[in-house]
């Protein structure tokens, strides 16, 4: 098989694997979000849910470890790539910003 074809079938389940992390992360976040707006909603003490409350944010940090992982072997196997001499581009996210550029935050807008 083409080198260029087997790097882009990896190269798909590397981002299919970001992506995936980032909605468990977002997930988990939203889970405490939700653990604390019902226990206001239902006029509990701040005590109540606490042990939860740290399970579920022991998570997110296990999650944002995760993360970062994904991303460092990201890049380690963009070097690979090189290394075995496919020099085409793989296609992935499409909304990147371009080499150089840092990445908007969520709370800029992209000018038009």
């Amino acid at each position: 098989m083409d080198k260029a074809l087997v790097a882009q079938k990896l190269a798909n389940r590397v981002f299919a694997t970001e992506a995936a992390v980032d909605t468990a992360l977002a997930e988990a976040m939203a889970l405490i979000a939700s653990m604390a707006e019902a226990r206001k909603e239902l006029g509990l003490a701040a005590t109540v849910g606490d042990a939860a409350t740290a399970k579920v944010a022991e998570a997110v940090s296990i999650l944002a470890d995760a993360r970062s992982s994904i991303v460092a072997a990201h890049g380690e196997l963009a070097d690979l790539k090189l290394r075995v001499g496919i020099r085409t581009k793989m296609i992935g996210v499409l909304d990147k910003p371009p080499e150089g550029q840092q990445p908007l935050l969520s709370t800029e807008r992209r000018s038009a």
